[in-house]
């Protein structure tokens, strides 16, 4: 058999190259495709307490406390308590209208929402309450204390 000198092949060096060429070029596609599979999964939950309002005819009868998602993305509202306990009546309002609460409530990213409740029982003048709403995804916001006038 004769040996073919006279054929030219790649030398090492060339081939070392492309091979390192392709392994960046699979390493990059790999890592933009995986971040774009995380991008939806990094927005955060967000909920600030920005004002509130008690009931002032006399009873204390309801409190009104308005929030703001300050996340990253839309989140939705599943419940709200006080003390650790459902609120016997929710209603809520995005304007100037009041609706029943039903969850989950969405709040989409910057926008704010009033809830107005109450609590079996009522609330007793001079006592300190504990408000916190929690989000569909398990997040619990507050507790934002006021104490009842």
């Amino acid at each position: 058999m004769k040996i073919l000198k006279s054929r030219k092949a790649l030398s090492p060096v060339v081939a070392s190259i492309i091979l390192i060429a392709v392994t960046v070029a699979v390493s990059l596609a790999v890592a933009v495709w995986m971040g774009s599979l995380t991008t939806g999964q990094m927005q955060t939950e967000q909920l600030t307490f920005i004002d509130y309002q008690w009931d002032t005819s006399g009873t204390v009868d309801w409190f009104v406390f308005t929030v703001k998602n300050t996340g990253s993305g839309d989140l939705s509202i599943q419940a709200v308590r006080i003390d650790g306990v459902p609120a016997a009546t929710i209603k809520y309002r995005t304007d100037t209208t009041w609706n029943d609460f039903s969850a989950p409530l969405l709040v989409t990213k910057g926008n704010s929402v009033s809830f107005n409740v109450t609590r079996v029982g009522g609330f007793t003048h001079g006592v300190t309450y504990e408000f916190t709403v929690i989000t569909a995804k398990g997040n619990t916001f507050g507790p934002y204390t006021k104490t009842a006038p």
